[in-house]
């Protein structure tokens, strides 16, 4: 019989020896990637990354705790510009930068939390929605940031800038590196939170907060500290797509973006780690890659031009992409509520079953 017979192996990253081969093969693959892909995949990879971070963070306020947020985009804004403004105005690594500019976020994070107290469902939505489009607003007319034109990333160094210390990163493949590297990290930092009391706290809340204070959970801090929480993920992905990216101006952080990150936890699957993984890749796939040049797509492209150009204009091609995901979110609710992670659980169950 499997039997847990130790806390400690709730958070163990390898349950078998096949888990521990197929991870290192997985792994190994990822790391030689930019081997054998073009330039502009990688720089589709990294976006899928820093896309990861977003999403993974997310859930754990959307999916494990049960908070509707609207206003990520805000908090993936404050990593981005607070970075990219500590790099060039107090000459810090850009490690500390990212690290002060995520705590920032998380702060903000706390605070916009503290609403959710009192508030829920649609009223919790609207809150955070006034928090993104705030900062969009405030970044775009103060002359630090900026203003409307946007800022530039400066270089991405490592170490002290202008000094003997400097070690400044150049190319999609060398920031793909560094990101692959903090994505793991932050995905088993994710993981393993849930597995503890912080994350049982966070799933209580998200049942029946209620019953969950009647139990002992302190619904201030733990409701409070969900948000702060994901606002530092969300920190720590706009630090990186400053970079990835290297221009952004506040209209990059607007409300679209906000409703893309949250139908990225959607379709993956609330309350799953590895569901937000999955989400955050088919969107972010779907967006910079496959819709993005809907005329050029393969059998469906001369279909969908005719279609814009009798109804629509040739111009409106790009709104093709919104309807895709417009449908894509509408299937998945209707037919597999679980999301992609839903689908992957019958994929296994069915193998693991196979042929009975």
């Amino acid at each position: 019989m499997d039997m847990k017979r130790d806390y400690y192996e709730d958070i163990e990253l390898f349950s078998s020896k096949t888990v521990l081969v197929w991870s290192v093969i997985f792994l190994l693959f990822l790391f030689t990637l930019p081997i054998y892909v073009p330039s502009y995949n990688i720089y589709i990879l990294n976006i899928i990354m820093v896309h990861i971070i977003l999403a993974v963070g997310l859930n754990i306020l959307v999916g494990y705790t049960g908070q509707i947020s609207l206003g990520h985009a805000g908090f993936f804004a404050v990593g981005a510009y607070g970075t990219s403004l500590i790099m060039m105005h107090l000459h810090l690594p850009f490690l500390i930068a990212i690290v002060l500019a995520a705590l920032l976020a998380a702060f903000l994070g706390f605070i916009i939390g503290l609403p959710a107290l009192r508030l829920e469902g649609p009223y919790l939505a609207i809150a955070t929605l006034g928090f993104g489009l705030t900062i969009m607003h405030i970044i775009g007319r103060w002359d630090i940031f900026g203003g409307r034109m946007g800022i530039t990333a400066p270089p991405l160094d490592l170490g002290i800038p202008g000094s003997s210390f400097s070690l400044v990163i150049e190319g999609d493949a060398n920031i793909y590196y560094l990101i692959l590297i903090i994505t793991i990290l932050l995905v088993i930092a994710a993981r393993n939170l849930m597995k503890t009391r912080v994350g049982r706290a966070f799933i209580a809340i998200r049942d029946d907060d209620i019953a969950a204070e009647v139990m002992g959970v302190n619904l201030t801090l733990y409701k409070t500290m969900s948000f702060a929480v994901s606002a530092f993920y969300a920190g720590i992905a706009g630090g990186l797509y400053g970079f990835v990216v290297s221009f952004f101006d506040p209209f990059t952080f607007n409300l679209i973006l906000s409703i893309i990150f949250l139908v990225m936890v959607v379709v993956g699957g609330l309350g799953s780690v590895l569901g937000a993984i999955m989400g955050a890749v088919l969107i972010t796939y779907l967006q910079f890659d496959l819709l993005k040049n809907v005329e050029t797509l393969p059998y469906l492209g001369n279909f969908l031009v005719g279609i814009s150009k009798r109804w629509f204009t040739v111009i409106g091609l790009a709104n093709f992409s919104s309807i895709a995901l417009g449908l894509i979110m509408i299937i998945i609710v209707i037919f597999e509520p679980l999301g992609m992670f839903g689908i992957w659980i019958r994929i296994k169950k069915y193998w693991k079953t196979w042929p009975f």
